[in-house]
């Protein structure tokens, strides 16, 4: 069985990797996912001047009386709708996607896909 420890670094290898590759403009900002057993996070980074321009949780007050529990594919979808409402807000129509490192399944796919037929493009 693989360490709880072991199973992290290598995903943080992973993101590493894909990190070199994929980077946010202010024109195409980048889509980041983080999740945890219990909950689900998404922002939207400008990575040239560092900074969020826009982010969902499921610990959302607008969420989370909606859900009876926060790491599940539900929650991730309502994360995805939130994340690409709060994008648009903000004038941000084309984002460039990253999973972190997890694989594109479950949870990510679901968040994934509500921000698109939200309308964010990737």
């Amino acid at each position: 069985m693989i360490s709880r420890t072991r199973r992290q670094q290598t995903r943080q290898r992973k993101h590493e990797r894909v990190r070199e590759k994929v980077s946010g403009t202010a024109e195409r900002p980048r889509l980041c996912v983080y999740r945890s057993l219990s909950h689900i996070y998404a922002q939207v980074v400008d990575d040239g001047k560092g900074i969020t321009l826009a982010a969902a949780s499921s610990l959302d007050k607008e969420i989370k009386d909606k859900l009876a529990f926060g790491g599940n594919k539900d929650a991730a979808t309502e994360v995805g709708r939130l994340v690409a409402a709060r994008a648009k807000e903000k004038g941000i129509a084309s984002v460039v996607f990253d999973r972190g490192g997890y694989i594109y399944h479950g949870r990510v796919k679901s968040l994934a896909e509500a921000a698109r037929e939200a309308g964010l493009q990737f």
